[in-house]
Order: C-alpha cells, then structure tokens, then sequence
C-alpha cells in the first residue's frame, strides 16, 4: 500500500503539466480577496532534491523539468510563471531543489489563506512535517496523517465558501480510479461552487481511460464547467532500455481534468500546451489536447 514515492518522479513531465495547471489556477481564484481554502489530497513529502539518491535513480527530471529549463526561446506566460515558481525555491542558475505541491501552493498563498495536506505514507508524512516547519506558517499549513479521499470530505464545504481541491493519487492501486469519481461526486453536493483539479496517469489500464469519460459525465450532469488537459510525451510502447540502464521506461502521458476551471484557463493551456508537448517530446507520438464542456 505504501510502495510510492514521489521522490522517484519529481520534476518529472507529469509534474510540469500538474504544477503549471496548478500555478496557472491559483493565480486566477487568489484574485479575490476573500480567504480560500486549498486541499491536497495526496501531499507526499512537499520538497525533493533532485540531485539525490531518489530523483537520480529515475533520472525523470533531466525529461521533465529540466527541459523546460534548458528551453532557448521565450516560454508561454503559464509555462513561465512555473518556471519561475521553481526557480524561487533555488539560488543561482542551478536547480536542485523541486517544490511539490504543497509548496507550490504555499509559497502562492496570502497569509489569510488555508491550506490542508493529508499523507499517509509514514516515511513521507514525516518528513512533510518537517518540510513544513521550515516555514514557520502557524496555523496557515496543516499537515493530516489521514486519507485523503475522507479527509477532504470532512473539510467540505470550507468556513470560507471558497476552495481548490487537487487530488492526485498514485493510481497504483486501480480502485483509486473509483475513489477519485466518489470523492468528487460527493465533494460536489457538499460544496458545488469549489474548484476540484485531479490528475491521472495515461496508461494501457481499462480505468484510466474511463476516468475522464466519467468525470465528464458527472460534471455535466450536474451542469457544471469542466476543462481537460492531456500531455503525451512518448508512445505507451517503448522499447526495453539498454544494457546497463537501469531506469524503468516511466510514464508515456497523464491528463489534468478540472471541474469550476477559472475562465482564464483554457486560453493559458492553449498557449502552453503545445510548447510544453515540443519541449518535453520524447518520440514522433507526443502531442497533447485539451477539451472543454459543461455549464
């Protein structure tokens, strides 16, 4: 149950199309003035060092967000400003340290604001705990040893009436799919105006492909906007690595699907999306969508 580390994928591919959606949407609804309460349902440790142990097993940042860096023209504003966010948790040129999403969260967070982080995993949790007490935050940044799937249902509606929801599960047990479309279902009758942000891998699994279909539908049935990202960076069938590679072939694409999307959104991803499936294309299959619906 506890085999996933995020650490092995930090600043990978998947983690600049998350934190960009991420970043690009919290821009827009921290517009307001108004308190906004922010849940992460699967916070894992919060930072990583991509010159550690972990991050160079996987060696998925030098595709991922080292790409972006290394890119020679100028980026797309949303590509940008993600750029911008990571390299403010570095000194210099040199990247080495990856803020996850709880950091990215905090560091865009006004001091009026909430934000919630459940982990269950022991090693990740702890060491969450002790990323966040860097931050000297007080009572602006809890971090919950408890499901995230429950945990933020009990948070729902939030005291604020305002609230981002991102839930991204390791997938790596299949009925996390399920777990996602329960949560919001039940998320969505509690508090029907939050923002609810859900990535998921892109993968030959039966519910990975369902998962946006069904998100699609619960949305739309409840009349309710949604916006859907894709980004491929290779084909799902790769060949085996050469001898001596250690390194698993690693995650073909993931998709971010977004129910209450700012408006600005769409046109941010237009933008951003086909230059980050240019920058982070591993092979002639890489591409990426992006669909909007409902309301």
């Amino acid at each position: 149950m506890f085999s996933y580390r995020h650490a092995f994928h930090a600043g990978n591919h998947a983690d600049v199309l998350k934190h960009t959606v991420l970043i690009a949407t919290l821009q827009h609804v921290l517009l307001k003035e108004a308190a906004l309460m922010v849940l992460d349902t699967h916070a894992g440790a919060g930072l990583y060092r991509l010159d550690g142990d972990y991050a160079n097993t996987s060696g998925e940042s030098a595709d991922g967000i080292a790409r972006v860096l290394a890119a020679p023209g100028p980026l797309a504003p949303a590509l940008q400003a993600y750029v911008d966010t990571v390299r403010g948790f570095n000194q210099g040129q040199q990247v080495r340290v990856y803020p996850g999403s709880p950091f990215i969260a905090q560091r865009l967070l006004r001091a009026h604001d909430r934000l919630k982080l459940f982990e269950l995993h022991p090693s990740d949790a702890r060491a969450l705990e002790r990323n966040v007490e860097q931050l000297d935050a007080g009572r602006q940044v809890a971090v919950l040893r408890e499901d995230g799937f429950e945990g933020a249902r009990k948070l729902l509606p939030p005291a604020a009436r305002r609230a981002l929801v991102l839930c991204d599960p390791s997938y790596e047990i299949k009925t996390d799919y399920g777990r996602v479309q329960d949560m919001l279902q039940d998320a969505l009758k509690r508090f029907a105006t939050g923002t609810y942000a859900v990535w998921y891998p892109i993968i030959p699994r039966p519910e990975a492909h369902d998962l946006p279909r069904r998100l699609k539908t619960l949305a739309t049935k409840l009349g309710k906007p949604w916006l859907h990202a894709t980004l491929t960076v290779k084909g799902s069938k790769m060949a085996p690595p050469a001898a001596g590679d250690s390194r698993r072939p690693g995650l073909p694409a993931s998709g971010m699907f977004v129910i209450n999307p700012p408006y600005t959104l769409q046109a941010a991803l237009r933008e951003a999306l086909p230059q980050m499936a240019e920058l982070l294309a591993q092979d002639r299959h890489a591409g990426h969508t992006l669909e909007a619906g409902g309301g």
